[in-house]
């Protein structure tokens, strides 16, 4: 394949809805590894939407999820998911989210998840969600959100068996 071909046929790859979804980025900050952002559409009128992504810390300290920004929302919360006594529960993580050394967080539909509050307009299939995360050591990371279908339970770019981790094991 000569190398104009193989140009053509890798950015077509790349361009959303023809060959599937983007592939996501993986970004690093400072000790941390970010892999796998995606979000949910939501349907016309929804005023939230939730944000997935994993998070590695490669380093020998913890760090702490404490928010972020978006432009196509008011407000970016770190948000919890649990089961108790057969009831779920959502509540915000007021001091964000811990990511011990060595330890990697999935952030997941049913557990741990950002939380998009005040949406300006619908998040639709195929579109991406730029965001700026806030954590307390490695700083500001700017990433970008796939955003999948209304009931996605995965970004299409992950592998199937891929292991969704959502304990609730971690420190707050």
């Amino acid at each position: 394949m000569n190398r104009l071909s193989f140009s053509l046929v890798a950015g077509l790859l790349l361009v959303p809805g023809y060959f599937g979804t983007a592939l996501a980025e993986e970004v690093k900050a400072g000790d941390l590894v970010i892999d796998h952002a995606w979000s949910r559409a939501t349907p016309a009128g929804a005023k939230v939407g939730a944000g997935y992504l994993t998070i590695a810390n490669k380093g020998t300290a913890p760090d702490r999820l404490v928010g972020g920004a978006t432009p196509v929302a008011r407000a970016i919360e770190v948000h919890e998911m649990s089961m108790k006594d057969g009831v779920m529960t959502m509540r915000p993580l007021r001091d964000g989210l811990t990511i011990e050394p060595g330890q990697t967080v999935t952030l997941a539909p049913g557990g741990f998840h950002i939380m998009f509050m005040d949406l300006k307009s619908p998040l639709k299939k195929g579109g991406q969600l730029h965001a700026s995360l806030e954590f307390e050591k490695a700083g500001k990371v700017d990433l970008t959100f796939q955003i999948e279908s209304v009931g996605a339970k995965a970004p299409m770019d992950m592998p199937h068996d891929h292991n969704m981790d959502m304990s609730h094991d971690h420190k707050m």
